[in-house]
């Protein structure tokens, strides 16, 4: 028996479930065929493949050499690449020859489980050459997000050691090969749950460069400098920061500009996008708050300036500053 595996498993199928569980909790509208459904369906069968291997180590059942298993092996790209599309591209829409995407699971049929397998890897390597190609568009916005790209390059370096031990396969012994390839999935739960704790807004900061990188200037009709004193005075006197619901169309309505022109007069003025410039006003005062009231508790502190929950003001007052609340409040105060 393996260890070190079944551990990785463990944890793959725990983290599986809470990944799962904490979208739904937060789902605020149907779930539809977009990237939190391609990203459902890329969890799950990650799950369900660290299954078959959990039966596979265990010798409990033998679901290895069968269809099934490929299936999800041919699935797990696609998922993907659906789920990083609509991040990654700006304006992306699902179209009628997306289908196409399915057609490699015709080789689970097609093909005999000695070549269908080390076909699912070299389907995944074409897509990885997609993901870099597509990354490598957003390098002008890297320093906007360049702590959650090292994130994302963690990721993009497990995914490349899966391919890689997929076309080492036939090199190694089948007991080999599922725990190696069990470890660098369980890797890339703990690298996924590791990152979401620590840049829990990482698909809003994405999502904001990917929308400047793609843009096209909306301001050339609007006086900038006006808009810009309106905006600075929305956040100083009416700190319409701490409203927890504040949005990007709330914001844009307030200074009498569309959604698509509030986020570049952000993104070019600021260098960051509304999700971070918004955080940024909280932290700042929760900052002020720290020092000039420190009978207040930090939790009450992050709640009034707008954070939801304890841990969303934690998470964003380190990113900001590289310290605690607490921290902060006893080195400066």
């Amino acid at each position: 028996m393996q260890i070190l595996p079944l551990l990785f498993i463990g944890f793959s199928l725990g983290a599986a479930a809470l990944l799962i569980a904490g979208n739904i909790l937060q789902r605020r509208e149907p779930l539809r065929i977009g990237p939190k459904l391609a990203g459902f369906l890329l969890i799950a069968a990650l799950a369900a493949i660290q299954f078959v291997h959990l039966g596979y180590l265990l010798n409990r059942f033998d679901a290895l050499h069968s269809a099934i298993y490929l299936a999800l092996l041919y699935s797990v790209a696609p998922s993907f690449y659906f789920y990083s599309r609509q991040l990654l591209i700006a304006g992306t829409r699902y179209r009628r020859y997306d289908l196409l995407h399915a057609a490699p699971w015709l080789l689970c049929v097609l093909l005999p489980y000695g070549l269908a397998l080390p076909g699912a890897f070299l389907t995944g390597s074409g897509y990885l050459l997609w993901l870099a190609k597509t990354v490598y568009f957003l390098r002008r916005q890297r320093q906007r997000f360049h702590l959650e790209l090292l994130a994302l390059g963690a990721l993009f370096a497990i995914a490349v050691a899966v391919l890689i031990l997929g076309f080492i396969w036939p090199l190694l012994n089948e007991t080999d090969f599922i725990a190696a390839y069990s470890l660098l999935i369980g890797l890339a739960f703990f690298a996924v749950t590791l990152t979401l704790l620590r840049f829990p807004t990482i698909a809003a900061d994405v999502s904001d460069a990917v929308q400047a990188a793609y843009a096209e200037s909306t301001l050339k009709n609007i006086d900038k400098p006006a808009a810009l004193a309106k905006l600075d005075a929305l956040m100083k006197k009416d700190k319409l920061y701490t409203l927890e619901t504040l949005s990007l169309a709330m914001l844009a309505e307030q200074l009498g500009l569309s959604q698509h022109q509030l986020s570049e007069l952000i993104n070019t003025e600021f260098q960051q996008g509304f999700s971070r410039y918004i955080r940024q006003q909280r932290v700042d005062e929760a900052k002020r708050l720290l020092l000039s009231d420190p009978n207040a508790s930090v939790l009450s502190v992050g709640l009034s300036v707008g954070f939801s929950t304890q841990s969303n003001f934690y998470a964003a007052f380190g990113d900001i500053t590289g310290l605690a609340p607490g921290q902060y409040r006893k080195i400066h105060g």
